[in-house]
């Protein structure tokens, strides 16, 4: 009967347990990568931003657009509205010169429809109708502070715009230029313009 093998004998020698990785943070892998990529992402957002700005600044921005066109159209309201508000000033003050000359040439037609009246009083009162001299002087009166002026240059220097020379004599010693000697008949003037010169007697 043979004998059982006998095995060898066992290996005392514990098992080496197998290699492991060192181990790492996880944590701070996964932080720098998401933080990495969310400034990445931020990055690229501002950049996306800028260039969408630009293109609309380049392309143009209907609201911009809409905007400038209604400012120029506002602004050429404006001038518009200027413009006719000076022409409107203008034609009031055109219109308040020509009604004030109007009314001026209306009062002047009627005063010198008056002269001949002036006339008369005068007449009467040369002849001794002393009893006139008060209606005229009250007519006069009256007319002058509306605008008449009586043109009554006895002894004045002679001025061909406001007095008629009918008659001319030498002239006196101390005579400077022609000088009036003597009014055959008043003249009259209405707020500066003349309706009748005075009818004179030059000398010089």
């Amino acid at each position: 009967m043979s004998d059982p093998a006998v095995d060898g004998p066992e290996s005392t020698e514990p098992a080496s347990p197998s290699a492991e990785p060192p181990a790492t943070d996880s944590s701070t892998d996964v932080s720098s990568s998401a933080s990495g990529i969310s400034s990445a992402n931020t990055d690229g957002t501002v950049d996306e931003a800028v260039e969408g700005l630009e293109e609309q600044a380049g392309s143009g921005d209907p609201v911009l657009d809409v905007l400038a066109a209604t400012e120029a159209e506002r602004d050429g309201y404006l001038g518009d509205l200027q413009r006719v508000t000076a022409e409107f000033a203008n034609f009031r003050r055109q219109a308040e010169r020509r009604n004030a000359e109007i009314g001026v040439l209306a009062r002047g037609g009627l005063a010198e429809k008056l002269l001949p009246v002036l006339d008369a009083c005068d007449l009467a009162v040369e002849h001794g109708a002393d009893d006139v001299a008060p209606i005229r002087s009250s007519l006069v009166q009256a007319l002058e502070t509306a605008g008449l002026e009586v043109l009554d240059p006895d002894g004045e220097p002679f001025d061909p715009n406001r007095h008629e020379a009918v008659l001319h004599e030498p002239a006196a010693d101390g005579d400077e230029g022609q000088v009036v000697a003597e009014v055959l008949r008043r003249g009259y003037a209405w707020e500066g313009r003349v309706l009748r010169p005075a009818m004179v007697r030059v000398r010089g």
